[in-house]
């Protein structure tokens, strides 16, 4: 990052709520809308002062609209503030604040706002292009005669829609066979993906119930009446006997179960961006600065879907200047236990350090005690374009908690990709 640090001022998140439940009647734009206007109003902001507004989100609305842009007229904020909105899958949010960053890092604005959005509840399931094609014939046919020529070509599978799927193109294989193959690699056992989702819902809870989610999550009004103030998917009551007796959901022979994996989950975040002399300037107090952020890749036919993260970590510490050692927490994203827990071998390994990433020495050592501790998106949820925005504000806001002072944040993605920032509280 450049001499001059870049800060995060402050933001919002949304409650997240299981898909198809209490937002099912909000669209993406909606949710991001609230989110966008929260933000402005938690941190004092002039709304005219935005130069850019930066939105993640995967499931996009299938007329394909700028959803950054509809979220912004749905906020209320000044229309005149141009909007891009960006996919890099579940680390979409993470990489929205890094380009903004990036935009204030080179001089092209002064103050935006990163963030994401999900709405999977809005997700529309499509017709195969056959059946697209033999519709738009009719809607194209200019006689009778053509259409009732067309119409002695229908076939019923025309009415049969493609249901949304999150499958890998390239292996065909869904995100949970991924992780479920890939906590056989890292021997990372049924049991102790139980116990740490377990343990995960007893964070969240507890976190809610100690006043930590209330500084950043704002209060969300529905169509129907109903005011959402808290996240909906946190099981505060489960215990290792009842997840236990879950069947696996990915292989009969599996380990990966409904609990000890994110819900599919509708949600949005945001937080604002400037240089740290403007926040001076216009008498705002950071909550954080942006320290480093790298991101990385691998080759999904030979590597394991989610292992992204650990390639990209050694390049986020050597640009921020910091070892595994100087890291106060971590917040690994939970997509399900059994990544989390195969992240974790792969950071401990010297296997792995050697042979994959090259290096003499294992990343480091994960403190149990350094994880997570607000819980993560196992309980949370995980609307895939909100939770790197969730991601920041959880890390800056737990850092100005205990007064400590770095963070680092590992997401894995869709692709075999793998995003981490590492961000510095303003203490």
């Amino acid at each position: 990052m450049s001499k001059e640090r870049i800060a995060v001022i402050g933001g919002v998140r949304t409650p997240f709520a299981r898909a198809r439940s209490v937002y099912s009647k909000m669209s993406a734009a909606a949710l991001g809308g609230v989110a966008l206007r929260e933000a402005v109003s938690q941190t004092g902001i002039d709304p005219n002062l935005i130069d850019e507004v930066y939105m993640g989100i995967v499931s996009g609305p299938a007329e394909g609209s700028n959803v950054a842009r509809e979220a912004l007229f749905d906020s209320g904020l000044p229309a005149t503030i141009p909007c891009t909105t960006l996919n890099r899958y579940c680390a979409s949010s993470l990489e929205t604040a890094a380009a903004i960053a990036a935009k204030i890092e080179a001089g092209q604005i002064e103050i935006g706002i990163a963030g994401g959005v999900e709405s999977i509840s809005s997700v529309q399931a499509l017709f195969s292009l056959d059946a697209t094609n033999f519709f738009q014939d009719i809607a194209k046919a200019k006689t009778m005669g053509q259409r009732l020529g067309l119409l002695s070509k229908f076939k019923a599978a025309y009415l049969a829609p493609n249901a949304p799927g999150i499958k890998e193109a390239t292996t065909g294989l869904t995100m949970g066979q991924s992780a479920d193959l890939m906590a056989r690699q890292f021997k990372v056992t049924r049991e102790e993906q139980d116990q740490y989702a377990l343990e995960s819902h007893q964070k969240a809870a507890k976190a809610w119930e100690n006043g930590f989610y209330q500084t950043h999550v704002c209060k969300v009004a529905t169509p129907n009446g109903k005011v959402i103030d808290k996240d909906t998917d946190i099981r505060a009551d489960s215990t290792l006997e009842k997840l236990s007796k879950l069947k696996p959901v990915f292989y009969k022979d599996g380990t990966i179960t409904a609990a000890n994996a994110s819900p599919l989950t509708d949600g949005a975040s945001a937080v604002l961006l400037m240089k740290e002399s403007k926040a001076k300037e216009l008498g705002l107090t950071p909550l954080g600065f942006i320290k480093s952020y790298a991101v990385a890749a691998v080759d999904i036919q030979t590597e394991p879907l989610l292992i992204g993260p650990v390639y990209a970590i050694p390049k986020a510490l050597k640009m921020a200047g910091i070892t595994w050692e100087d890291l106060d927490i971590y917040e690994i994203h939970e997509a399900f236990a059994a990544q989390v827990l195969s992240t974790i071998r792969a950071i401990e390994s010297p296997d792995f350090a050697r042979d994959k990433l090259k290096l003499s020495t294992p990343i480091g050592k994960v403190n149990p005690q350094k994880l997570n501790l607000n819980g993560g998106s196992v309980p949370l949820g995980h609307p895939f374009g909100a939770t790197g925005g969730r991601l920041i504000l959880q890390t800056l806001h737990e850092l100005k908690k205990q007064k400590k002072k770095l963070g680092l944040i590992s997401v894995c993605a869709a692709g075999g990709l793998g995003s981490v920032m590492i961000l510095e509280a303003n203490v």
